[in-house]
């Protein structure tokens, strides 16, 4: 199916990636096999570094950015490296804003964010990117949990407005009649909620804000666009792994962060009431239904993503975030190109899609990763 703005992308089978055929990948590496942590927090065998094309990768690549992918671009420099001798990715998970700002300060090959560049991004990229510009490589898909500790409550059901209301510090008590109301029978506690948000620049805060705002709008009136945490009050966490740790640690918590980072701290999760059939769990299956009507956005070579917050279809999780890197279409520099590229045709390849499913990701639905296949090739 043509990838188009007006097209929904349907995907059939989220984990069959389709391999695009512009791309003819000369093998490198070796028969390591690497260990990989999985959803139920073990490990699981791969020989994913046999087949790695390292096509003349080598020395240092420094990258920034999401630290929601950081747990994904783990497995990723794992393996690459694994199979790569003598190269080192060095991925730092400081947050998208963060991120971005050392992208088009020149400071890193390419950044994370989980949300698409904004214009002015683009164009303070101009200046890095000689001849070209940023753009937007979707790479990493999945659920943006809202993780909880109450003890006794272990199947929590929020909706859009509840869920507004706690981070906005208008519902503070876990036996709120809203949240009893989603939660028969459930014994509530009539103790304090504490809330955490991010204390850094976030995509994935935006991510959160853009489905509060679209599916509670009386109740959500921030910036949608924000990268910053918009309301008063509550505590505050850097990173996701600051916020899940927050949460683990105090009885009566919420907040929200990436699915990985919930299940590696074994956090309980809120399933969401959309309007469908059944409140929807957040898991790398429902994330892939949502992401998979994403609508392509972006021009050319760059691949940005317009996601339904608002979706009420059964099984789909609508918190989501697609991550992308960041890189410049042209103009990058040439003694960290071919690094770059073989280690971005790595985590679009089917090969580097597959261990996101066991780390809790989404792998990207078949079209977006063949578009995305038939881009990297062509960076310069």
């Amino acid at each position: 199916m043509k990838l188009s703005r007006k097209n929904g992308l349907r995907a059939s089978a989220i984990g069959a990636l389709v391999v695009s055929g512009a791309l003819v990948l000369s093998a490198c590496g070796s028969d390591n096999n690497t260990e990989t942590p999985t959803k139920d927090g073990g490990t699981k065998t791969s020989a994913a570094a046999s087949n790695i094309a390292c096509e003349g990768a080598k020395g240092q690549l420094l990258a920034a950015g999401s630290s929601a992918q950081k747990n994904a671009m783990d497995l990723w420099v794992k393996n690459f490296q694994a199979a790569c001798d003598g190269v080192e990715i060095n991925y730092q998970g400081i947050g998208s804003g963060g991120g971005i700002t050392k992208f088009n300060q020149g400071q890193v090959a390419f950044a994370g964010s989980d949300s698409a560049l904004k214009d002015e991004e683009v164009a303070a990229s101009q200046k890095i990117c000689k001849g070209g510009k940023g753009i937007n490589l979707p790479m990493v898909g999945g659920p943006i949990a809202i993780g909880y500790k109450l003890d006794g409550v272990d199947n929590l059901v929020l909706d859009a407005s509840t869920i507004a209301k706690i981070f906005d510090n208008k519902i503070t008590k876990w036996n709120d009649p809203a949240i009893a109301k989603l939660n028969p029978g459930a014994k509530l506690p009539d103790s304090t909620i504490q809330a955490f948000h991010r204390s850094d620049e976030s995509g994935t805060t935006q991510n959160l804000g853009k489905y509060l705002s679209t599916a509670a709008p009386a109740d959500w009136k921030y910036d949608p666009k924000s990268k910053s945490w918009p309301a008063k009050d509550g505590q505050a966490a850097n990173g996701s792994s600051g916020v899940a740790t927050a949460v683990k640690d105090a009885e009566g918590a919420i907040g929200y962060f990436e699915l990985s980072y919930a299940t590696a701290n074994k956090i309980s999760t809120v399933s969401i009431d959309t309007g469908a059939a059944a409140p929807v769990a957040a898991s790398s299956e429902n994330a892939s239904k949502a992401i998979a009507a994403a609508k392509v956005k972006g021009t050319g070579s760059d691949v940005a993503l317009s996601l339904d917050y608002a979706t009420k279809a059964d099984g789909a999780y609508p918190i989501v975030l697609v991550t992308y890197e960041i890189a410049c279409d042209k103009g990058n520099k040439a003694d960290t190109l071919p690094t770059l590229k073989a280690f971005l045709n790595y985590t679009a390849s089917e090969e580097g899609q597959k261990v996101l499913a066991d780390a809790g990701y989404a792998p990207l639905p078949a079209e977006i990763a063949a578009k995305v296949r038939a881009i990297v090739p062509t960076l310069s």
